[in-house]
C-alpha cells in the first residue's frame, strides 16, 4: 500500500513537471516577443534589434558569449544563419515586477561559417519591460545531448 502511494506521488509529479505552463493573459505580449524573437533569427531581420536591450549577454551552447555590439555585427554579416527555430516546450514563466525568467527548449538548424548544424537547444531568457515593453536583457543555451 505504501510503495503504491509512492509510485502515485512521484508518477504524478513527474508527469505534472513534464507539462507546458499555463499562458495568462498577463503574459501574451511577452509570448509574442518571444516568438518575435525567434522569428527575426530566423529571417535575419535587422528588427531583431528594437526587442534587444542595450546591455543584452548571448551565452550560446558552444561557450561563445556576445553582448550587443558583437550580436549586430554578427548578425549583420550573417556568421550564422538559421533556416528553422521551432519552441518545443515552454516550461516556466516566473515574474517579479518588470522581470521575467522563461525556460523554454526548441529546435533549431542552420549554418555556421558555411557549415551545417542541427540541434536542441535549451534556454534561459531573461527579459525586462520597460513602460509596455518587453526586451531580452540575457539568454544562456546549453544544447540537449540525445
Amino acid at each position: 500500500m505504501k510503495s503504491r502511494f509512492l509510485f502515485i506521488l512521484l508518477f504524478s509529479f513527474a508527469f505534472w513537471n513534464c507539462q507546458n505552463v499555463n499562458i495568462s493573459q498577463k503574459d501574451e505580449t511577452l509570448i509574442e516577443h518571444i516568438k518575435l524573437l525567434d522569428t527575426y533569427l530566423q529571417n535575419n531581420d535587422a528588427k531583431i534589434i528594437d526587442i534587444l536591450r542595450q546591455d543584452v549577454s548571448f551565452g550560446h551552447s558552444n561557450g561563445w558569449i556576445q553582448n550587443f555590439e558583437d550580436f549586430k555585427k554578427d548578425f549583420s554579416s550573417k556568421k550564422v544563419m538559421y533556416k528553422d527555430i521551432q519552441q518545443t516546450e515552454l516550461s516556466e514563466i516566473k515574474r517579479y515586477k518588470n522581470t521575467a525568467s522563461i525556460r523554454r527548449k526548441i529546435k533549431v538548424s542552420g549554418t555556421y561559417k558555411n557549415q551545417d548544424f542541427e540541434m536542441k537547444l535549451a534556454l534561459l531568457e531573461i527579459w525586462i519591460k520597460k513602460n509596455t515593453v518587453w526586451k531580452l536583457w540575457s539568454r544562456q543555451s546549453v544544447e540537449i545531448k540525445p
